[in-house]
């Protein structure tokens, strides 16, 4: 029960969105597991309930470590450029064409959260 192993395309939120509900399956699998592999009373002496647990346990911390270290690269990714672009916007402040590249950047969260509902009005 692995996390995925792909790149991480931060730069595509709807992509990186895709990816963490394919990673929050991997806990509901982890959980349908537990409800169907650990014995009632009756069935006690068939399992190794302590084996079972700790290996699902030791999943679940994997698929949280892997997600949480997925959530953190991408933030410092879209971090980073967003301080280049406004260093670089320090330095060139006439720079149009940078000036749009960053309100970009700053804005991708806005536009994929909010694109079916509002439609910001267009710069003229």
């Amino acid at each position: 029960m692995a996390a995925p192993s792909s790149t991480v395309n931060c730069e595509d939120f709807a992509e990186f969105q895709e990816l963490l509900r394919v990673m929050r399956t991997i806990d509901d699998r982890i959980v349908h597991e537990l409800n169907t592999t650990i014995p009632t009373a009756s069935f006690v002496g068939k399992v190794d309930a302590s084996q079972t647990c700790k290996e699902l346990y030791q999943s679940l911390m994997e698929a949280h470590t892997s997600r949480e270290r997925i959530i953190k690269n991408c933030i410092a990714q879209t971090s980073s450029v967003v301080k280049t672009l406004r260093e670089e916007r320090e330095k060139a402040q006439d720079d149009v064409a940078l000036l749009k590249q960053l309100r970009k950047e700053q804005t991708k969260v806005f536009n994929e959260r909010c694109r079916i509902h509002y439609k910001p009005p267009k710069s003229q």
